[in-house]
C-alpha cells in the first residue's frame, strides 16, 4: 500500500513510529478537543456517505514526520477512510510534493483534517530543524539530542520527530536515568566536594546496574569531584568553547561528555569541533516552527459510499 520514496529522497531508513496505541491515545486527545460534540459544520452540509479523495502537501520544503498521526487522525474519525504515503518518514520533500493521498468519507476527512495537519506540521518541523543541526555537526563525532522541553503530552511523537531528522534521544523522562542538575548540586556539594563525590558513590551503590548516571557542572572546577565518583556522562553546561576542548581534555574518555546551553545553528559547529560526544538542544521541541502543509480535496464528480462500510 505504501509507496517507498526514492532513495536520494531519504535521510535515513524509514524510522519506525512509536507503538500504534501511544499514537492512537494522542490523537484521540486531540480530535476529542477539536470535536467534542462532532463537526457541526459537517453534520449540517455533508451527506454522510459522500465520497471524497484529498491530498496533503506540502507548501514548503522539509523532511517529513507523522504519518501515522495523520493515518490514526483518519482512522479514528471513521474507519471507512483509507491513507496512502508517497514517502516514509525521515524522507525530505520539496515544495508542491505529495504527502499523503486520502479517500473515503468527505465528512471523516474534513473532521479529522485539522488534527492531522496540526501534528504532522509540528512533527515535521521538528523533523526539518533537528536535520539542520545534525548537518551543522557533520563530520565530528557529535551526536545531536533532544531533551526534556517538549510539548506536554507530545514527547513520544516529538522524540520520534527528533529521529526522524536524523538525530537521537535523550532521556525519556525522570524514571529513565540518573540525572543530577544544578539545583541537586545545590543540595548535594553544600559540605563541600568530597561530600558530593560520596553521595554520588552511594546512589551508585543503591542503584541497579543498569541505572545511568549523569551530572550537569557549569565550571570546570566541579570536574574532579564528579570524576572521582565515576559517573557515566558529564554535561558541560554554557560552556564556551575553548573550556569545552579543555573539559573533554580533562574528562579524557572517563565519562561520555555532553554539551548543552547556547546551541543554535549558528554556534554548534564549533561546539562539535571541541570533541563532545553529545549536544543536546532544547531549541529541537520547545521553540520549533510548524512547517506550512495543506489539505486540499481533489475535485472529482459526486459520489456516495455504499452502506456496507466499503470504500
Amino acid at each position: 500500500m505504501t509507496e517507498t520514496a526514492p532513495a536520494a529522497a531519504v535521510l535515513q531508513d524509514a524510522v519506525a513510529p512509536p507503538p500504534r496505541h501511544l499514537i492512537d491515545a494522542v490523537v484521540a486527545a486531540a480530535l476529542a478537543e477539536d470535536a467534542p460534540w462532532g463537526d457541526l459544520t459537517c453534520q449540517a452540509l455533508i451527506d454522510a456517505d459522500q465520497r471524497a479523495t484529498a491530498t496533503i502537501t506540502a507548501r514548503e520544503p522539509g523532511v517529513l514526520c507523522g504519518t501515522a498521526a495523520i493515518e490514526a487522525a483518519m482512522r479514528l474519525t471513521d474507519p471507512r477512510i483509507r491513507v496512502a504515503f508517497p514517502r516514509t518518514d525521515g524522507a525530505v520533500f520539496a515544495a508542491g510534493d505529495t504527502l499523503a493521498e486520502i479517500t473515503g468519507p468527505a465528512a471523516g476527512i474534513l473532521t479529522a483534517e485539522r488534527t492531522a495537519l496540526n501534528i504532522a506540521q509540528r512533527l515535521s518541523g521538528i523533523a526539518t530543524l533537528t536535520r539542520a543541526f545534525v548537518d551543522a555537526a557533520a563530520g565530528t563525532r557529535a551526536r545531536i539530542t533532544d531533551t526534556r522541553k517538549t510539548t506536554p503530552g507530545l514527547r513520544v511523537l516529538e522524540r520520534w520527530a527528533v529521529r526522524c531528522g536524523g538525530g537521537s534521544n535523550h532521556r525519556a523522562g525522570l524514571s529513565d536515568a540518573v540525572m543530577v542538575k544544578d539545583n541537586h548540586l545545590a543540595l548535594l556539594a553544600v559540605d563541600g566536594p568530597d561530600a558530593l563525590t560520596e553521595a554520588l558513590r552511594s546512589a551508585r551503590s543503591r542503584l541497579p546496574h543498569t541505572v545511568h548516571i549523569e551530572v550537569e557542572v557549569d565550571r570546570l572546577d566541579q570536574l574532579d569531584p564528579v570524576l572521582a565518583a565515576g559517573v557515566d556522562t558529564i554535561m558541560l553546561d554554557n560552556f564556551a568553547p575553548a573550556d569545552l576542548a579543555e573539559g573533554v581534555r580533562r574528562i579524557d574518555s572517563r565519562a561520555l561528555v555532553e554539551a548543552s546551553g547556547n546551541v543554535r545553528l549558528d554556534t554548534v559547529p564549533a561546539i562539535a569541533a571541541t570533541g563532545v560526544d553529545i549536544i543536546s538542544v532544547g531549541a529541537l521541541t520547545h521553540s520549533v516552527r510548524a512547517l506550512d502543509l495543506g489539505l486540499d480535496f481533489v475535485a472529482h464528480r459526486s459520489a456516495t459510499i455504499d452502506r456496507g462500510g466499503q470504500p
